[in-house]
């Protein structure tokens, strides 16, 4: 066996890689969006497995409550206040030297995704948002590239394979983004590490039977897991492909990559603060917001507006979903928030 093959001599022994498979893995290219519960799991396997070009996505900073489950990071990286990104790195390097790894700091959006996923093989969903997951959906139904999307929340987690012209795409599944105010987040509902471990590995393993072409094994369809009460059932979404009105793949409009939906930011000029509006959204029930919030923050509310503070930053949130965030100046960490607690 050539020299630089054995590293990952078990995995060659695996009947369905073999070395010629081993070397398609070592000259591709795989891009994770996203760097937090489901990023640092699929990051890891990842370069194990020899991906040759790794790139990683992230706008956010460490903090102790990720440690919990986002397994790249320590203490340390706290003390450093090292962006996820930049860590995830510095510790993927350390665990295979041999492979390209790129850590970005920035908050992916439809200026900058071309540039960043342009020489894309795969895509892994690691974020936490349905902004930017039809955002990743849009890009690669266009430009003909497969993706993962992975999710998961308090004990359950989804994972599906979408590969352009050949499977459904994100929005033949979820046509429009859910209400906003009404869809849970881990920062709202909690999540536990080994859903989050559960549905990275299963991307991973997808994104090698995709890679390595082994068609007849990728799995087409919706899977679902539910790790604390011990089930596992598949939805099969295969009729989709037939339907001639989704908006993405069948009709070819891709709002998100243009920038026509999503969700905007505007620095306040002289208020150490931003706006943070989603374009199109429906009014946001304030009661149900409340309702979700209240067990981790104190909340006010009345008819016009809903306020509540997590550290430094003050939310005040509007029935039009619009949201003023202050004690940031920066749009992107303002987004981040926005998706944290009020969800997008």
């Amino acid at each position: 066996m050539d020299h630089s093959l054995e590293r990952y001599s078990r995995q060659i022994l695996f009947q369905h890689i073999g070395e010629e498979r081993q070397k398609v893995l070592m000259n591709s290219t795989a891009i994770v969006i996203g760097c937090g519960a489901l990023g640092t799991v699929s990051s890891s396997y990842l370069v194990r497995a020899g991906i040759g070009h790794l790139r990683i996505i992230d706008r956010d900073f460490i903090e102790e409550s990720n440690l919990q489950r986002q397994i790249l990071f320590d203490e340390n990286d706290i003390t450093e206040n090292l962006p996820k990104a930049v860590a995830a790195q510095r510790k993927l390097q350390k665990i295979n030297s041999e492979i390209n790894i790129e850590g970005i700091v920035t908050d992916i959006n439809y200026s900058n995704i071309g540039e960043i996923a342009e020489d894309a093989d795969i895509i892994i969903d690691g974020t936490d948002n349905f902004e930017t997951r039809f955002l990743i959906n849009d890009y690669c139904i266009k430009y003909n590239i497969p993706w993962i999307y992975g999710a998961c929340i308090e004990s359950k987690g989804l994972v599906m394979n979408i590969i352009p012209s050949v499977t459904p795409c994100l929005r033949c599944v979820f046509e429009m983004i859910p209400q906003i105010g009404t869809f849970p987040t881990c920062d709202t509902a909690g999540v536990i590490g080994p859903i989050a471990a559960i549905i990275a590995a299963i991307q991973v393993a997808e994104a090698i039977k995709i890679l390595t072409k082994d068609y007849d094994f990728v799995n087409k369809k919706l899977q679902e897991f539910d790790v604390w009460n011990t089930k596992f059932k598949q939805l099969d979404i295969s009729e989709l492909i037939e339907t001639d009105n989704c908006p993405t793949c069948k009709l070819h409009n891709y709002k998100f990559l243009e920038a026509e939906e999503g969700v905007m930011a505007t620095f306040l000029c002289g208020k150490n603060a931003v706006q943070v509006m989603a374009r199109n959204a429906d009014n946001i029930d304030l009661a149900e917001l409340e309702h979700r919030l209240e067990t981790i923050v104190d909340v006010s509310r009345n008819a016009f507006m809903l306020s509540f503070t997590v550290k430094d930053h003050k939310f005040t949130v509007f029935p039009d979903g619009r949201a003023i965030i202050t004690g940031t100046a920066d749009t992107s960490a303002a987004k981040n928030l926005y998706s944290k607690y009020i969800g997008m």
